[in-house]
């Protein structure tokens, strides 16, 4: 009996040490006591620097941010010699969660069949088990706004903590915003960029016209809800009701400056607030977003201009235009796996005009006063929850740039991924780790 249970024993120490060097990750338990780092250089998130600073957490809440903070009784402190803390990263626009492998179709949830369809949820499709997300958040990037694709209305976004076990858990904002597809309105060749495409052949005739199905499909919802009493339910005319209620934003994705003045008349006609997501020539009618209130979710700076004779730089320059011209904007990347070099393409937009602190503000706090989720997170001010990423250097720039801790509403979360694993396998094998 004895033998057995020394064989048994080490049997489980064997499967634990398995599991634990195992690719997956587990989510974190929720903070237990107040946690103080200290000795870092602390970027607020509003273009504030602190210093030599110290930032306390407790019950996933940041309690005090300051030069003189004081640790509290029976907290564990972390000594950051000189490290850099910055908010966590938001992904503001991406397929995470919803597609796992881009060619294989059964990984694929992104879309939904038809052309209208706002009751579309990306939340109860989003995978909390993807091996992505462990991939951004070792880039610091802690939240996303999940966002489905396929036809002209293609359903709402919400925006999820990159930590939980389920959609439920992740849910940090459900249904924030409904998406529309502005069909592109130059013939093919004429106009590029842009994840959707969807240019026409016809000179834009059939795009407007699937712009006009829109507005009409819109009028019809309003007088749906005007009404007190139906004979029956309409689940698409329903699900506009927040939207109508400003309960949500329109997030509308155009691209060139004629389809962005489409998105201006939604926002006139409608009532709506409306965001721009793409907004590649919106630095030509900065006068008339601002006048109309309209943020912007510009698409990665690190690509080509969208017209032939733009200057071949005009992205990187966008963001700070934008900035001079008063507009609220953030940066966004296609895809998911792409949204773990976020933080460097604001680090592009810091060398084309916007100081570093401007160019944090554009992946963090502009990012969740855009989604919606400013009183929550965004900067490393009281009251907001502990979302916090701890770097070697400057986060903005990929020579410096390792994430060393982070946490999601205190919870101090795991940052290993599948490659670091790899990374350590391999260094084992030919003799390299110390």
């Amino acid at each position: 009996m004895k033998k057995q249970h020394i064989i048994f024993t080490a049997a489980l120490a064997m499967l634990i040490s398995k599991g634990q060097a195992q690719e997956t990750v587990y989510p974190a338990p929720a903070q237990q006591k107040p946690v103080y780092l200290t000795n870092a250089t602390i970027h607020v998130g509003n273009g504030q620097v602190i210093t030599n600073g110290t930032i306390g957490f407790e019950k996933g809440k940041i309690v005090a941010v300051g030069a003189n903070v004081n640790a509290a009784a029976g907290a564990t402190v972390y000594d950051l010699k000189g490290q850099h803390v910055y908010p966590g990263i938001i992904a503001p626009e991406t397929n995470l969660g919803l597609v796992e492998f881009e060619s294989v179709r059964a990984t694929r949830d992104e879309r939904e069949v038809g052309e209208i369809n706002p009751s579309v949820r990306s939340l109860i499709a989003y995978n909390t088990d993807s091996k992505v997300i462990n991939t951004l958040r070792s880039n610091g990037i802690l939240l996303a706004g999940i966002t489905p694709e396929g036809g002209v209305i293609s359903g709402t976004s919400s925006v999820v903590q990159l930590d939980a076990w389920n959609w439920e858990d992740a849910a940090y904002k459900a249904d924030n915003a409904l998406h529309l597809f502005i069909p592109r309105l130059v013939p093919a060749g004429e106009g590029g960029g842009g994840r959707r495409g969807g240019r026409s052949d016809d000179g834009g005739n059939n795009a407007l016209t699937m712009i006009e199905n829109v507005r009409t499909f819109f009028r019809e919802a309003k007088a749906y809800l005007a009404e007190s009493k139906h004979t029956a339910t309409n689940l698409k005319y329903e699900a506009m009701r927040r939207l109508f209620n400003k309960e949500q934003k329109l997030f509308i994705h155009a691209e060139l400056q004629k389809e962005m003045m489409i998105a201006v008349d939604f926002a006139k006609e409608f009532n709506v607030d409306v965001v721009i997501v793409g907004g590649t020539d919106s630095w030509r009618i900065t006068d008339l977003l601002k006048a109309n209130n309209i943020a912007v979710i510009l698409s990665q700076p690190h690509s080509l201009p969208v017209m032939q004779d733009d200057d071949v730089d005009q992205p990187y320059k966008t963001p700070a235009l934008l900035q001079k011209a008063g507009i609220l904007f953030c940066l966004s990347n296609e895809g998911f796996w792409q949204q773990r070099n976020l933080g460097f393409e604001a680090g592009t937009a810091a060398t084309y005009g916007l100081t570093k602190e401007e160019a944090l503000a554009a992946i963090t706090s502009n990012t969740a006063k855009i989604l919606g989720v400013d009183k929550l997170t965004g900067t490393l001010e009281t009251g907001k929850d502990a979302n916090i990423a701890v770097s070697n250097g400057d986060m903005l720039d990929m020579k410096s740039s390792v994430i060393t801790q982070a946490f999601i509403q205190g919870r101090e979360i795991n940052l290993d991924n599948k490659q670091k694993q790899l990374y350590e396998k391999y260094q084992q094998k030919y003799g390299l780790k110390k």
